[in-house]
């Protein structure tokens, strides 16, 4: 009997004998295919990111990264100057504003437009840090990145610009110039420098719930004399860092003419009412009381009187500046005349004095900063 051929799919057994690929060929191509797959499965694997790093401008490659640790290849550096603490803040100035790092931008699928002109602005979100995988970089600013210098990167600020930037958890707070774009992250707000990093005490923990408040140039005096939270010693209960205590030394103060600060308008109520905010210009006090406690109850605060004083710290929690308040008092009593806690906004800021003129103030805060191991600002109000 005549073996029967075996039935083949019509889309094979329409195709002409001519067109059929010899079997050595289907041989070839099948080994070749084997091999291709083998290599793939053999290549290395990209690891998944370890540490919050966001993207800066004119850098589109960075990951969004999770907090708690380093990039694969960033991190602290290798070679560290010996003491981080003593790098000074940036120092407020007039500058031009940069011809292109300010024009509108898309990255991440997001757009920005940055402020084209300097004006109040004060935010809160969270903070990180970038470091050594893009130390020496160009930042948006075409200047190169200084992992160790008192900078970060903003996504509308303008550029350059200068900014206080506050650790909301320790009231640690620094000055930074803004010369970069990023990060891009949702709920990300600034991406600072290591050094200023540090200086704030979150280096190791990867981000920070922070606040960032615009220096305006014009205002510079007032604002650095009326509205900084210095960097305060480590405390067991304001969370600090291990190993990133705050600066020994002080560098003076800008010389006259001295800023007046408005005077916060004092509260006629019961002495637990609080006194007003200082507010940024325009100046716009808001007079009323603090209710920072449970059910309604306003700490005991000092209502504002005028002279000069020194700023020694800002708190969230009055529990905190109180007993802030209380070791300062018995450490360094014989400094001032009195040491008062301020409402102002959702903080209780402490203030020593009052003095006679800036220049006692002044020298009232070499020596406090001396003993107390922190940076006193002298405030006019």
């Amino acid at each position: 009997m005549t073996p029967v051929p075996p039935v083949l799919p019509a889309a094979f057994a329409a195709r002409p004998q001519a067109a059929r690929a010899p079997r050595a060929l289907v041989a070839a191509g099948l080994a070749c295919a084997v091999a291709l797959l083998s290599a793939c499965s053999s290549a290395p694997k990209r690891e998944g990111p370890v540490a919050e790093v966001p993207a800066q401008a004119g850098k589109p490659g960075r990951s969004p990264v999770r907090g708690g640790g380093y990039y694969k290849d960033d991190g602290p550096g290798d070679d560290i100057p010996d003491n981080l603490d003593a790098i000074p803040d940036a120092e407020p100035r007039d500058e031009p504003l940069h011809r292109f790092a300010n024009r509108p931008y898309h990255v991440m699928g997001q757009s920005f437009v940055p402020a084209t002109e300097l004006r109040p602005f004060r935010q809160r979100g969270h903070g990180s840090w970038y470091g050594r995988r893009f130390h020496g970089n160009p930042t948006s600013s075409g200047e190169p990145y200084d992992m160790y210098a008192m900078t970060a990167a903003h996504p509308t600020l303008p550029i350059p610009s200068y900014a206080r930037v506050t650790n909301l958890a320790n009231g640690r707070s620094v000055v930074v110039r803004v010369n970069d774009r990023g990060p891009f992250l949702r709920g990300r707000v600034i991406d600072l420098s290591y050094a200023a990093a540090h200086k704030l005490g979150y280096v190791n923990g990867g981000s920070a719930e922070v606040e960032v408040e615009q220096i305006l140039p014009g205002e510079a005096p007032l604002v650095a004399m009326a509205r900084p939270v210095p960097p305060l010693p480590a405390r067991a209960n304001e969370g600090l860092m291990p190993g990133s205590g705050p600066a020994t030394g002080m560098k003076a103060l800008a010389p006259l003419p001295v800023a007046q600060a408005p005077l916060p308008a004092p509260v006629a109520s019961p002495p637990r009412a609080a006194g007003s905010a200082i507010a940024l210009a325009p100046p716009e006090c808001e007079e009323g009381p603090v209710c920072g406690a449970a059910g309604g109850f306003a700490p005991p605060v000092a209502s504002a009187s005028a002279g000069i004083f020194l700023q020694l710290g800002a708190f969230s929690s009055f529990a905190n500046a109180e007993g802030f308040r209380d070791t300062v008092r018995s450490q360094a009593s014989d400094l001032a005349e009195r040491f008062e806690l301020f409402a102002d906004g959702e903080r209780f800021r402490l203030h020593a004095g009052p003095y006679d003129t800036v220049e006692a103030a002044r020298d009232a805060a070499e020596r406090m900063g001396n003993v107390l191991k922190l940076k006193p600002f002298v405030v006019v109000r």
